[in-house]
């Protein structure tokens, strides 16, 4: 009986530490908040000091622009002017643009393909620029990486006057 125990003990621990190895440990995340447009955005701690660059997109027309909107860059911490890393680029669009873009009233930019939804809300459409990544910038695949686990997230936001 003696032994029966100490190998049921010896059996608990074995299984216990070999569940604490294998266990797969969520990555910590840092989260950038815009309650402007109404948006979440979840990135790796690695990304924990990140800057914001506010850029704008320009919609075109037989080569004049007829339309502009906000490009937020979300950009890593690491960056420097000599060694640049690729940013996060979020197009905000009003629903109303987006629709204009669907409809080839204007384009942007001399890609083929226009921008790729990552999300909307009640009143805005986000999207990442075609090609935003061609330059293959350091950290270009980790950024692919965030984008692929679907890191913006939206609610609502009440209409301004």
């Amino acid at each position: 009986m003696k032994k029966i125990i100490v190998f049921i003990v010896i059996l608990a621990v074995s299984v216990f530490l070999f569940s604490c190895i294998n266990e797969e440990k969520e990555p910590t995340l840092t989260e950038y908040g815009n309650t402007q447009y109404g948006f979440n955005f979840s990135l790796p701690e690695s990304w924990k000091g990140y800057s914001l660059i506010a850029d704008k997109w320009e919609g075109l027309k037989n080569g004049k622009v007829i339309a502009t909107g906000p490009l937020l860059l979300i950009r890593h911490p690491q960056w420097t002017q000599q060694d640049q890393r690729q940013d996060i680029p979020i197009m905000v669009f009003t629903l109303t643009e987006w629709n204009a873009l669907q409809q080839g009233e204007f384009h942007i930019g001399a890609a083929p393909v226009g921008p790729r939804e990552l999300n909307r809300n009640n009143r805005y459409v986000f999207a990442l620029p075609a090609r935003y990544n061609y330059a293959f910038l350091t950290g270009f695949e980790e950024v692919e990486k965030i984008l692929e686990s679907d890191p913006l997230q939206t609610y609502d936001v009440a209409n301004q006057k």
